[in-house]
């Protein structure tokens, strides 16, 4: 479906001021026209909508047949006819040339220039003379490099576009002839090149190919003579057979055909690499990426004309990357972002997407039969014999597409590719012959009183065999009058698109498609236009991108507004366009909805999205008001959620409670709407309302509430947490419930651990690296809840440096602990039991404080766990000096678990001698056993001989050291572990039981 819409893509027009009919014409960059007539060329300076002026003109060596420029090395290409024979030049320095009878420089590809001639080249327009074994029949420039195809009858020529370096500031244009490419079966009539894509089109047939470049420097061409020998056999038996099957009573008929991708080297068509340049850049291999051939209309076999196809070209969007050749005075070095291809038959035209696969983008029906074609990236420009029709195209959507894959997402959009086409305009010009299209200029030829022209006539039948017949061309036509050369200007894109964003109103009150594919084809318009920036000045690039972003609010208009299956389009749209919520909201003609009570899809996938995303918006009670209205019209399970967004913080919680009070809580969670109206109740100042919304559910219920919807307690404002009014009140009544709630939150990846921390912090006003008692008493719910184990040694960390400077400060809790030692202790098995001799140790300090034992005892059983990496700890228990109790039994706990046993007896039996026996008890046991007699044994008993006030301990000590001692050593070796200088009668009961032990076994 092609829709038709009478809009003005075409502004003002001049008339070139030709002397004679012209035979060939191009466009020179941006700002200069070529005319070819007869043996000569004219140049015309062509700016903006001024006059165009004749600005040089050159004879050339015959009639020109094919003319061709290229922006890249801003030379000129022509094939000439002279006495019958065809010739290929090229014209450089241009732009040089004043007059007519001024000197030129005429020199052979590939020949350096002699050193007497350079200087004069500077200033002086030069003619490269191409020579080649065939006739060429077509020229195409690559629009990047500037480099030269040329198609003869079984062959291409690429020619390289190369500098000669005459000084630093100054080179000489060259070519370089680098690469044939042999083709078989197919006869070129046009070609088109970019990049190393290489598109060949005869009468009925298109290929498309891609010249690769071998990654391994040295390697020789893939040129196989055997093979090429053996297709070019069954190419010219089919053509025979075709010849012997074809009379004068039947036509041969091949069938339509399209190949894409590899299947196309199933063509028939063969194609070979005979490289012949010196440069390193050389092409090796050839990747067949399509192959179409279009059968004949066997009804108009008459009028061969009518079977044809024509106007080929190959368009590039491209992306501008950094120049790394070495190459002078080249423009920079641009990366292919998309490429696509077209090519037409007289009614209908085709447009394939080339890039990493090839795919029919666009098909293109013409009301009439069509001459020539010119593919732009904005539009597709078709001239028939009186009208210049102007097409839409679908290159910018792709090349959006292939520039961010996820261009589809809540973030961006793009219309798609495949959207139907328009025709912006039908323009009536009498007598239309040819068309060509350069910058924002249409150049169009006309004769209003055509004469029959004799042409190539050739039966159908021979048509319809593969290998045609060579080209004929046309007679020259004598001059006459009757015929112009217009340029017509194309309006700016922001101009043309302000007139369809107009013409789209006339549909907006009928709610249509047509205003979606109108609106959409405008947004492509100008995102076509901000592709192409390089071409734009400053100033239209800020009118362009203001420009971009009304198109994407006008579609985010209809798509919020139209009930279509492609509503949720609304919301990336919006953001693109860089409406606040306020200004969409604005937007709507909440009288109309209000009386039909309806509201579509897309305004409310938009707004629930905008609502859930958290933005720094707050909507005005008026505005806050309509959007609960709306929800509780059209989406009423979501209004619990709306009514928690920050953006709705201006809310009268009266209205919000009476439209929570109307919600019929049996199809979704009545927790929900119990906390919200809790939350509202908290921000009237009713706590009695508070209190009974509370209480009628269980702490548990409230907690998955609050996983339902985290907003009731955490917002978020320019990155940042902040709790609410609800999560203040709960930390000053239920610090419990929070805690859990917040610990739920954490478990479902509905809040990270440095945003709950952060919570915390901010909810007790705490700044830097201050913890408040709330945030360890939520680090203690995680290890008591079993976070996976990475999370561990972090927690551990965490609590302990919070521990250990509580003990070192002697700084209670700012909050009394939810959980003591022996509730964790009880509840989790990181918290192990604390060791019998650290409660000991412990007990002999009686000024210690409630909060101050229970750290330690939090600490000491941490350390005790099977979890807790005690080597991490060794850094931070500087602050715990031996000197008071807790840091001695928190330095011997560490040296224990380091299996320190022997410097640890020590620092016991000076410091603590009464915890000496049950320390031994507990730690010396199995491989440390020798340590009762090797270590304890002799320092009791040296400790002894000194006396002291602790000689009572060390004596109870020493005898509790000889009955395990007695117990674990035969009796010579009990004897020999005494000391010599002791008491017999001391140590007698000890070695009776020991005798009697070996006696009795």
């Amino acid at each position: 479906m092609v829709h038709l819409y009478n809009l003005h893509p075409f502004g003002s027009q001049q008339v070139v001021p030709c002397k004679l009919e012209p035979e060939q014409f191009c466009g020179g960059g941006p700002d200069a026209l070529f005319v070819a007539a007869g043996c000569k060329v004219e140049a015309f300076a062509v700016a903006g909508q001024e006059l165009c002026q004749p600005r040089c003109a050159f004879s050339t060596l015959g009639r020109v047949l094919h003319l061709a420029y290229s922006a890249a090395g801003d030379y000129l290409v022509a094939i000439e006819e002279k006495n019958k024979a065809t010739f290929l030049r090229a014209y450089v320095n241009w732009r040089s040339k004043r007059t007519e009878n001024a000197r030129v420089c005429i020199r052979m590809v590939g020949h350096n220039v002699e050193p007497p001639f350079r200087e004069t080249l500077r200033d002086q327009m030069s003619i490269v003379e191409m020579p080649l074994s065939e006739a060429p029949l077509c020229v195409s420039c690559c629009p990047v490099r500037g480099d030269l195809l040329v198609g003869c009858t079984n062959k291409l020529v690429l020619f390289s576009l190369k500098y000669q370096v005459i000084d630093e500031e100054f080179s000489v244009l060259d070519f370089e002839r680098s690469l044939i490419i042999h083709i078989h079966n197919i006869t070129p009539v046009g070609i088109s090149f970019c990049v190393g894509y290489v598109a060949i089109m005869s009468d009925l047939e298109v290929l498309l190919l891609k010249l690769e470049s071998n990654p391994k420097n040295g390697e020789s061409v893939h040129y196989h003579p055997h093979n090429t020998n053996s297709s070019v056999k069954q190419a010219e038996g089919i053509s025979n057979e075709t010849l012997q099957l074809e009379s004068d009573d039947f036509v041969i008929c091949q069938k339509p055909m399209e190949l894409l991708g590899e299947k196309s080297e199933q063509s028939g068509v063969f194609v070979t690499l005979e490289s012949t340049g010196l440069d390193d850049e050389k092409y090796f291999h050839v990747q067949y990426l399509l192959y179409r051939r279009f059968a004949p209309d066997i009804s108009s076999y008459a009028l061969s004309d009518d079977i044809k196809l024509h106007s080929l070209q190959l368009l590039p969007i491209y992306q501008t990357g950094s120049h790394s050749s070495e190459r002078i005075n080249l423009p920079q070095e641009k990366e292919l972002l998309s490429l696509f291809c077209f090519f037409s038959l007289p009614h209908v035209g085709y447009l394939y997407l080339v890039v990493k696969s090839v795919e029919l983008m666009s098909v293109y029906q013409y009301p009439e039969k069509s001459q020539q074609a010119v593919l732009t990236p904005q539009f597709l420009h078709v001239i028939t014999s009186n009208n210049l029709q102007c097409f839409t195209v679908r290159c910018s959507a792709a090349a959006a597409r292939e520039e961010d894959p996820y261009v589809d997402s809540t973030l961006k959009a793009c219309p798609p590719v495949s959207m139907d086409v328009c025709v912006l305009r039908i323009q009536l010009f009498i007598g239309l012959k040819t068309i060509c299209h350069f910058k924002n200029h249409i150049v169009l030829l006309t004769k209003a009183d055509p004469e029959a022209i004799p042409e190539r006539r050739e039966s159908p039948k021979r048509l319809l065999s593969r290998k045609g017949p060579s080209v004929k061309l046309k007679t020259p036509p004598v001059a006459e009058a009757g015929w112009n050369l217009y340029i017509v200007n194309t309006v700016s894109p922001v101009q043309l698109y302000r007139e369809m964003v107009d013409y789209s109103n006339t549909y907006k009150t009928t709610k249509t498609q047509s205003c979606i594919h109108l609106l959409s084809e405008a947004h492509l318009l100008v995102r076509a236009a901000l592709m192409d920036a390089g071409q734009l000045e400053p100033g239209e690039k800020v009118e362009l991108l203001e420009a971009f972003k009304e198109s994407c609010g006008h579609l985010g208009d209809c798509y919020s507004r139209l009930d279509t299956q492609h509503s949720h389009l609304a919301l990336p749209y919006y953001k693109m366009s860089g409406l606040s919520m306020a200004d969409v909201l604005s937007r709507v003609d909440w009288a109309e909805e209000a009386g039909s009570q309806k509201y579509e899809r897309g305004l409310i996938f938009y707004i629930s999205h905008s609502l859930y995303e958290n933005l720094d918006e707050e909507l005005s009670e008026e505005l806050a008001v309509k959007v609960v209205q709306m929800f509780h019209v059209a989406e009423p399970k979501q209004l619990p959620h709306i009514l928690c967004s920050p953006s709705m913080k201006n809310i009268n919680p009266l209205t919000a409670m009476n439209y929570l009070r109307k919600l019929d809580t049996s199809g979704f969670s009545s927790i929900l709407v119990t906390l919200t109206k809790a939350a509202m109740a908290l921000k009237m100042g009713d706590l009695d309302m508070y209190r009974n919304e509370m209480k009628s559910h269980s702490e548990m219920k409230l907690v998955c509430g609050f996983i339902l919807e985290p907003r009731l307690l955490i917002q978020q404002k320019k990155g940042q947490v902040f709790p609410t009014e609800l999560a203040v009140h709960l930390k000053e009544t239920q610090p419990g419930l929070l805690v859990a709630s917040i610990l739920g939150l954490q478990k479902n990846n509905k809040i990270g651990i440095e945003e709950a921390d952060s919570f915390f912090k901010v909810l007790c006003g705490k700044d830097g690296d201050t913890i408040p008692q709330l945030l360890v008493d939520f680090w203690e719910a995680q290890l008591v809840a079993c976070l996976p184990d990475v999370l561990l040694q972090e927690l551990f960390f965490k609590l302990t440096s919070q521990y250990i400077w509580r003990l070192s400060k002697r700084q209670p809790p700012d909050t009394v602990p939810l959980r003591t030692s022996k509730d964790l202790i009880n509840a989790c098995s990181h918290y192990g039991l604390i060791y019998p001799w650290v409660n000991v140790l412990i007990s002999s300090d009686s000024v210690a404080d409630s909060h101050y034992t229970e750290d330690l005892s939090k600490l000491q059983s941490l350390m005790c766990g099977p979890s807790f990496d005690i080597a991490s700890i060794v850094p931070f228990l500087e602050p715990l000096s031996e000197d008071t109790v807790a840091g001695l039994s928190v330095q011997v706990l560490c040296r224990t678990r380091l299996k320190e046993y022997e410097q640890c007896i020590d620092t016991l039996l000076e410091r603590c001698p009464e915890a000496i026996i049950p320390y031994a008890n507990h730690e010396l046991k199995e491989e440390n056993r020798t340590l009762w007699w090797k270590k304890l044994l002799p320092e009791l008993c040296q400790r002894i001989k000194c006396g002291g006030e602790k000689y009572q301990l060390y004596l109870s000590s020493l005898k509790e050291t000889l009955s395990v001692v007695a117990v674990e050593l035969e009796l010579r070796d009990f004897l020999n572990v005494l000391p010599e200088d002791g008491a017999a009668a001391f140590f007698l009961p000890y070695l009776l039981y020991c005798s009697r032990k070996k006696s009795v076994t």
